[in-house]
């Protein structure tokens, strides 16, 4: 649409929350002389679900505040004015386009239940002059490009990958152009602290394997170090089953997860790192698993709320259990499997995993102790500071036997142990005691 003198822009960030290679923001800014930009802390993120877990923890919020204070600044400097409120957005937004005489929200389009009920319940609220524009921007392969409906998406990823990568482009990055600095609006608004939201200040051990913080400047930051400063990203296919150290993975996933990052922006520096070095398994390998989060994305698109469901994608039914006593010693690190053990205490000290630490426990978790596997899903959800709700719950019924994986295996923890823990460095560092001496 061309501009027009009086057209006022609302971008409703969600899990967006960059200002490179962001399509709402960037239609927003070609389309409208004045553009403003929202978030919405829900307060339905930080309630208690049916197990007990506060559905979003201490360490995924610090990073998420640590976020929106990057986003605020970074979109200052193109004169655009980030307003946050610690509220639900269809009670916040309508009242907001009105104050402000907004007439189109730019917004991420979602498809997982939870968020389309927030979208219809914000539709439902807004005066009907108010135009709507969705489009998706956490795929690599856009879902407009792809060669499968999305009602037949492959049961098994192999087919899909092979599909997309002969058939698909990669679309390029866009641009935002800065606005005048009259764009910029008094905002008083104020990003809460942790403790606003109900939590303490976090002390985390030195040893983390993620020390890193929130927010698109940190992103770039590490996509510079570990592809062009140390070449790390040469090693990467070698190295992703570490467990210890900042540099043995990406560590991308946190900042993929709340969209500072996007995955083309990842994809199109590994095409940089090519040209300037050379291609390598490993720098396919960093594609490849870029691949399998779209994959996931794309499953949860087809099945919808059957990802939640305790028979999963595949309809399996099995004699699950929910005994609380297993979960709370699989929590707190008091099984019999010290590799177990340590991966979890990693977990409730930092909010972080490895994949192959991940791997380890879902599968102790569901197939050992044959525990209902949604209760682990939960718990990742809230402690993981990289949770994903597809990747998350598409990984968790691929462990269970109840979605992707057409082998259905089952870890043996204790071999798994030898093979990646096999001096013992990893299960000493987090079995000790004396974690923050």
């Amino acid at each position: 649409m061309p501009k027009h003198e009086t057209s006022c822009a609302l971008v409703w960030f969600r899990n967006d929350l960059r200002v490179r290679d962001q399509h709402s923001l960037y239609k927003a800014c070609e389309n409208h002389d004045k553009v403003i930009a929202l978030y919405c802390i829900d307060p339905r993120h930080f309630e208690y679900d049916n197990y007990g877990f506060r559905r979003t923890g201490p360490f995924r919020t610090k990073f998420l505040l640590d976020t929106l204070g990057d986003l605020k600044s970074r979109l200052n400097d193109l004169n655009i004015s980030l307003f946050v409120f610690h509220a639900k957005p269809e009670d916040q937004i309508p009242e907001f386009c009105k104050t402000f005489g907004i007439d189109h929200i730019y917004f991420q389009n979602e498809w997982t239940e939870y968020e389309q009920n927030v979208e219809q319940a914000l539709r439902n609220w807004l005066d009907t002059g108010i135009t709507l524009k969705g489009s998706y921007d956490q795929f690599l392969y856009h879902p407009e490009d792809i060669p499968i409906p999305i009602s037949e998406i492959p049961e098994v990823f192999t087919s899909f990958r092979k599909r997309i990568e002969k058939n698909c482009q990669i679309r390029p990055l866009v641009e935002i152009s800065q606005k005048p600095k009259n764009n910029l609006i008094e905002n008083h608004s104020l990003i809460p602290s942790l403790q606003n939201l109900g939590y303490h200040d976090i002390k985390i051990p030195v040893q983390t394997a993620f020390p890193f913080s929130g927010g698109e400047n940190s992103a770039l930051e590490r996509l510079q170090n570990y592809f062009f400063k140390t070449g790390n990203l040469a090693n990467y296919k070698k190295t992703r089953n570490g467990l210890l150290g900042t540099d043995y993975s990406s560590k991308f996933s946190p900042w993929l997860a709340n969209g500072s990052l996007s995955a083309r922006m990842v994809y199109w520096a590994v095409k940089r790192f090519e040209k300037a070095f050379k291609k390598s398994d490993s720098t396919y390998w960093m594609i490849f698993e870029l691949i399998w989060r779209d994959y996931f994305k794309y499953v949860s698109m087809r099945y919808g709320k059957q990802i939640f469901s305790l028979a999963g994608i595949k309809n399996i039914k099995r004699d699950w259990r929910t005994d609380y006593k297993d979960v709370r010693r699989w929590i707190n690190g008091e099984t019999d499997s010290d590799f177990v053990n340590a991966n979890m205490i990693e977990l409730k000290q930092t909010g972080w995993m490895s994949n192959r630490g991940r791997q380890n426990v879902a599968s102790y978790l569901a197939k050992t102790l044959k525990v209902d596997w949604r209760i682990g899903a939960a718990y990742f959800e809230s402690m993981l500071v990289d949770y994903d709700v597809d990747s998350n719950y598409g990984n968790w019924m691929y462990v269970a036997g109840v979605g992707n994986d057409p082998r259905d295996r089952t870890f043996n923890v204790e071999l798994q142990a030898d093979r990646y823990d096999h001096n013992h460095a990893f299960r000493s560092r987090w079995l000790n005691k004396n974690l923050f001496s």
